[in-house]
């Protein structure tokens, strides 16, 4: 013998709902979209991290910086021409698989090439073949001179600022990095 099926829940009083179906199960509230959990009750702030530089004395937020990739290997890519865009330079390094962008520095106002830029690589073994095969290659009309990207040095974080505090007092501070300027 088969049992018989379940039967339904009465409907609630008040006439909630009418008919044989179910009522859908109440929202449910999400946080909001610029907080998210970490799951042992504390909230971390998920928008975007600023990004703060400091060169030539002055310190000031760069918004450029938020379209590259996190935790990326820069390459500078130098002696560019004025014919020599975004998608030449890209071309150049497409060959390489962790190859993530390319990008020629204008002039803002003629948007004129400057004559460098840069390109990006997830792999840092990707950045040092690059560096190696393509520097001294044709890019446009000239030979392209590749170094190590610095634009890590010039980020500004707790320890450069304590550096620039200890400098102003005129205290000794150990600079592990030479080519790093206060």
């Amino acid at each position: 013998t088969v049992p018989p099926p379940p039967t339904p829940p009465p409907p609630p009083q008040g006439g909630q709902w009418r008919g044989g179906a179910i009522p859908p199960p109440p929202p449910v509230k999400e946080a909001p979209t610029d907080m998210k959990s970490t799951g042992r009750g504390k909230r971390e702030s998920t928008k975007k991290k600023k990004n703060m530089r400091t060169a030539a004395g002055e310190i000031w937020e760069d918004k450029s910086l938020s379209e590259w990739p996190e935790n990326d290997f820069r390459l500078f890519c130098g002696d560019l021409g004025n014919e020599v865009n975004d998608t030449v330079l890209a071309k150049a390094f497409a060959k390489y698989s962790s190859f993530a962008k390319a990008k020629v520095i204008r002039n803002k106002r003629t948007q004129k090439s400057k004559g460098y830029g840069f390109a990006s690589f997830l792999d840092p073994f990707d950045a040092a073949a690059a560096l190696r095969e393509v520097a001294g290659k044709y890019v446009g009309n000239r030979p392209i001179k590749l170094r190590r990207s610095s634009w890590q040095q010039r980020a500004l974080n707790d320890q450069t600022m304590k550096k620039r505090k200890y400098l102003k007092k005129g205290m000794p501070v150990k600079i592990k990095n030479s080519r790093m300027r206060f």
